[in-house]
């Protein structure tokens, strides 16, 4: 194989012994405009390394499928060649790899690439489900009111070019400092909803309850923004934030999303050039595994 692929698995080349029903995909884009935090870009490979740590079975399926990768039949389709820093160049070819893997009947799970990669995939997802839900689970809403294509307008242009139903949509766990006032209101104002970390963290049960109840049985895609996360656990993020959710807590959370319709997932930020002993890219990997456990839950469309 020219790559290592995540745990193991076949490349998209070789195939698998399954019809697939789910294909990886890296995504190695960044902006590259951080002060000094620039690197996701070198994400997905460092998660490939890191996911050999993890062996396939569930020790305690509890519901889910003991072997989710088999269940899927998973496959890697390697990375997209990207151009670091250029969207008018990349966002075009992060479209197509998406367009590909939903044409041959998989759902996509894939690892950014800072949080600018979300808006090409959407577009790409969207084609598919007009009727697209997102949850996005991020310390930051990345809907600013501000012009361009980056990290922090990815759903203001999401919500301009509707690409998703922004009224059955949510971010999920903002907290910290942003660098402009008022992101919050404008994010709502725009017709998403929000729920804060502080209302995430005092009552998890009655959020996910409330999600379900207004999200149904429209299709979702879940972006997943590694920054959710506290530094001490996750410290190779874009754009860290003191006070987030433990990997327990993490995992407990994506586990209590079992049910969802979900057509597509996104795992994003992860910034080797700042993680230490590649801490947040073995945690990145382990919440790859667990979107590959609800994939296997969500019955085949």
């Amino acid at each position: 194989m020219s790559f290592a692929t995540f745990m193991g698995v076949p490349s998209r080349q070789e195939g698998s012994a399954l019809t697939p029903r789910a294909c990886v995909l890296g995504v190695p884009f960044d902006c590259g405009t951080h002060p000094f935090r620039v690197g996701s870009r070198e994400g997905p490979d460092t998660i490939r390394r890191q996911s050999r740590l993890i062996r396939p079975y569930f020790s305690d399926p509890a519901g889910k499928p003991a072997n989710p990768i088999a269940a899927l039949g998973l496959v890697d389709a390697g990375n997209v060649n990207c151009f670091a820093g250029d969207v008018e160049r990349s966002y075009p070819l992060i479209e197509q790899a998406m367009d590909e893997v939903i044409a041959g009947g998989m759902m996509p799970i894939t690892m950014g690439g800072d949080g600018a990669v979300t808006l090409p995939q959407l577009r790409a997802v969207r084609k598919r489900y007009p009727d697209l839900a997102v949850l996005h689970i991020d310390a930051h809403t990345d809907t600013y009111d501000l012009a361009g294509f980056n990290t922090a307008t990815t759903f203001t242009r999401a919500s301009e070019e509707g690409l998703v139903d922004v009224r059955n949509s949510f971010h999920v766990g903002a907290r910290g400092t942003t660098f402009m006032d008022g992101v919050l209101g404008f994010g709502r104002s725009l017709g998403y909803n929000i729920v804060s970390f502080a209302e995430l963290d005092a009552d998890p049960v009655a959020c996910v309850n409330a999600i379900r109840e207004r999200i149904g049985q429209r299709p979702v895609y879940l972006c997943f923004d590694m920054d959710i996360f506290d530094p001490s656990c996750a410290p190779g993020v874009c754009t860290p934030e003191w006070g987030g959710l433990n990997p327990k807590e993490g995992i407990a959370l994506l586990r209590s999303l079992a049910g969802l319709n979900f057509v597509a997932f996104d795992v994003n930020t992860v910034s080797p050039a700042q993680d230490i002993g590649e801490t947040t890219a073995f945690l990145a990997a382990s919440v790859l595994f667990e979107c590959c456990a609800l994939a296997a839950q969500t019955p085949a469309r």
